[in-house]
């Protein structure tokens, strides 16, 4: 892949998720970089990296979902990189975390979407990889080059695959969530369908009505992330009171925190489809299948590398021919 004449390629990983690093490094016939990210007594990150990185293109693998420290670890990683005279710094970030505080819409709330934009700039970040945003607006906070990847693209070629492929419609389990659900519906010839649902408070949502017809049909709910599943799991409750038949779900990002794992196991949900963008210190639920983005974010990765288009990306029709055949 690398042009003796080109500038250096490295990659690194932080600790948030070092499988999925290991995966993305394997896709590109790779190694990860030779670093040491540790805590000292009292905490506070510590970064060295031990072989030269001067002059290189750097890429630096890391989600940025709480628990801990995964933010501040990225930020001091790019620091060092920066002071150790990367050329270019990309921060790789399969999930981009405090993005749900995209706007001021109460009194005397803090916009964290934009304060990380501005902590990745500060520290040193010459460009953002990352992939399904809470709120894809957020790409206008940055002043440097942003590629934004979609997770439908491997997720849509799974569910082909299905056996619950036919006889389906796919759901929006908010109106927030339309657009990503309309792709799944458009990509696998569907009708789409979207449960009304309002939030009276953070992490509790109530159903209020189901827009469309999911009577007699299986039905896949589709959303971006799954934090404590009071969304998907009512949503699922509602539909399957409207008629429904078997309720599966996809998303890309399983935060699955508080009483996820529990709300899963209890749910009329036949299956949740989730992808490895982060890892979590649950254990998973039967009920929980995960596909890997590592061919995806690697492929990315090269085209940034090497120049080239990232947008071919997006088309789930030939995605996995072009993964193939770049590979």
């Amino acid at each position: 892949m690398q042009d003796p004449m080109a500038k250096p390629i490295k990659i690194f990983a932080g600790r948030s998720n070092p499988a999925l690093a290991e995966k993305i490094a394997s896709y590109l016939d790779m190694t990860l970089g030779n670093a040491k990210v540790e805590n000292f007594s009292d905490g506070e990150i510590s970064v060295n990296f031990f072989e030269s990185i001067r002059g290189s293109d750097l890429f630096i693998i890391q989600s940025t979902n709480p628990p801990g420290d995964n933010l501040m670890e990225l930020l001091i990683m790019i620091d060092a990189a920066r002071r150790s005279s990367a050329a270019r710094i990309t921060a790789v970030m399969p999930y981009y975390g405090y993005a749900r505080q995209d706007r001021k819409d109460r009194p005397r709330v803090a916009i964290t979407a934009k304060l990380v934009a501005n902590l990745l700039t500060e520290a040193g970040a010459n460009r953002i990889l990352t992939m399904d945003l809470h709120a894809p607006q957020i790409q206008g906070f940055f002043d440097i080059p942003f590629d934004h990847l979609y997770s439908s693209v491997v997720l849509i070629n799974d569910i082909r695959q299905r056996e619950f492929r036919d006889n389906l419609v796919v759901a929006s389990p908010d109106v927030g969530g339309v657009k990503l659900a309309r792709k799944f519906a458009e990509e696998l010839g569907t009708d789409l369908v979207i449960v009304d649902k309002r939030r009276p408070a953070a992490n509790v949502a109530e159903v209020m009505n189901i827009i469309g017809d999911v009577k007699g049909k299986n039905v896949l709910l589709v959303d971006d992330m799954i934090d404590t599943a009071g969304t998907i799991v009512n949503a699922a409750k509602a539909i399957r009171e409207a008629g429904g038949l078997k309720i599966y779900a996809a998303a890309t990002h399983p935060i699955l925190s508080g009483p996820a794992i529990e709300r899963i196991n209890a749910s009329l949900l036949e299956k949740l489809i989730v992808t490895d963008s982060v890892i979590t210190s649950h254990d998973y639920s039967p009920k929980i299948e995960t596909v890997t983005v590592s061919h995806l974010i690697g492929e990315a990765i090269k085209r940034i590398y090497e120049d080239d288009s990232v947008s071919c990306l997006f088309d789930s029709k030939n995605i996995l021919q072009k993964l193939t055949n770049s590979h």
